[in-house]
């Protein structure tokens, strides 16, 4: 079974930017955590990141035709204003969570709304990196 994470703008800047909200782990740190969540559950796990709302998109779309099964989607702010990353969610028609590393509903207001959530089959967060895998479970009881 093939599931695929992919995570947007920011993320790659794990443990750089903003420690107190993020954590001091590195995006190295959480594609091990992926990598050795798929081995336990004998899957494989694809992991995609970007800062550019056109390849995440692309992406979503190629999950189509690839064999996906699920996706774990970390949009980043992409989240808050992305009608064009929620449309590709709704087209294809298999399971989607959307995760955030901080409590969304206890920052900015702006980051209180998403407008990617309602295309996904469910939304993690405040759970820090410890919500990819959360999801990961998520989508192998939900197949």
């Amino acid at each position: 079974m093939k599931l695929l994470v992919i995570n947007g703008p920011n993320i790659n800047f794990l443990g750089i930017r903003e420690k107190s909200i993020y954590g001091t782990q590195d995006y190295h740190y959480l594609l091990k955590l992926i990598e050795d969540k798929a081995n336990k559950c004998i899957v494989s796990v694809d992991v995609f990141q970007s800062n550019h709302e056109g390849a995440i998109i692309d992406r979503i779309q190629e999950a189509y035709f690839d064999g996906t099964k699920g996706i774990v989607i970390n949009p980043g702010a992409y989240t808050h204003y992305s009608y064009a990353i929620r449309d590709a969610l709704a087209s294809i028609a298999i399971p989607k969570v959307e995760i955030h590393i901080s409590d969304i509903t206890k920052r900015e207001e702006f980051r209180k709304i998403s407008v990617t959530a309602p295309a996904c089959d469910k939304q993690i967060y405040g759970h820090g990196l410890d919500g990819y895998l959360e999801a990961i479970d998520f989508l192998l009881e939900k197949m």
